[in-house]
């Protein structure tokens, strides 16, 4: 008796994420993983640049997903709802959010200037959280999405002379806790990768002995990689971990083990 054959199912819409500060370091890095993927990708920094292009080119080679830039500066709050309200225009619903844009001061605290501080809480704390309130309203009225923050090691171990960035670091986990609770029941999920110790700008301006000792210190003895990072968040925004929220997944080669 022959088998009756059975019927395809219709392709799935493409997923479209938007990530902050993806126009290099470890937001291009995520850019370039999640396109690779087929995701339809929204990269959203203040200004563009040849690695960025490149991407933009490798993406259209790769025939998967595709990568787009929105410029637009992060610390103008009050201009946050317009963005989102075009972004939905133009690529329709948002399935993800990756919160990755932060700016990364070092210095002892006493020896900081204020508006160094003001600047660093409303990069790292105050744009996500506005930016995410956004974009989680079309998200609970869909019901479904993903939300990823990128925290770091440093919210919860510490660091000599990062206590600024610690600050907002630390506040993004609570941050993800209490919103994975808020909407979870929504259908969205909501995460956060704590990165280690990169190999990227904001680690390269480290001394060489002070560089090899956060190194030494980790149970595999190297530096997590960008691309390790850009995996957990791949991870996090798949099926795979829809039941997973509320999560911090720590991504520093086992320098908090």
């Amino acid at each position: 008796m022959a088998k009756t054959a059975v019927p395809k199912k219709a392709s799935e819409p493409t997923r479209t994420v938007l990530i902050t500060g993806a126009s290099r370091g470890l937001g291009l890095g995520m850019a370039r993983k999640l396109t690779a993927a087929g995701y339809r990708v929204i990269a959203v920094a203040r200004q563009t640049n040849k690695e960025f292009a490149a991407a933009v080119a490798e993406a259209k080679r790769g025939k998967r997903g595709s990568l787009h830039f929105v410029a637009f500066d992060l610390g103008e709050i009050d201009q946050i709802p317009d963005l989102v309200r075009k972004l939905r225009k133009e690529f329709g619903p948002l399935f993800g959010l990756v919160n990755n844009a932060a700016l990364g001061l070092d210095g002892a605290l006493s020896l900081m200037h204020n508006s160094q501080i003001e600047r660093m809480v409303r990069i790292n704390t105050l744009s996500p959280i506005v930016l995410t309130k956004y974009v989680v309203r079309a998200m609970m009225s869909e019901r479904a999405g993903r939300i990823v923050n990128v925290a770091s090691i440093v919210g919860f171990t510490g660091y000599s002379g990062l206590s600024a960035y610690a600050a907002t670091k630390a506040s993004m986990i609570g941050f993800t806790r209490s919103l994975a609770r808020e909407v979870g029941r929504l259908g969205i999920n909501v995460n956060a990768v704590a990165p280690g110790f990169l190999d990227t700008e904001m680690t390269h301006g480290l001394a060489g002995e002070q560089r090899l000792k956060v190194m030494r210190r980790s149970a595999l003895h190297r530096l997590a990689s960008v691309d390790d990072v850009a995996n957990a968040v791949e991870f996090l925004l798949s099926d795979k971990a829809r039941s997973i929220s509320g999560t911090v997944l720590t991504v520093d080669a086992g320098a908090t083990a």
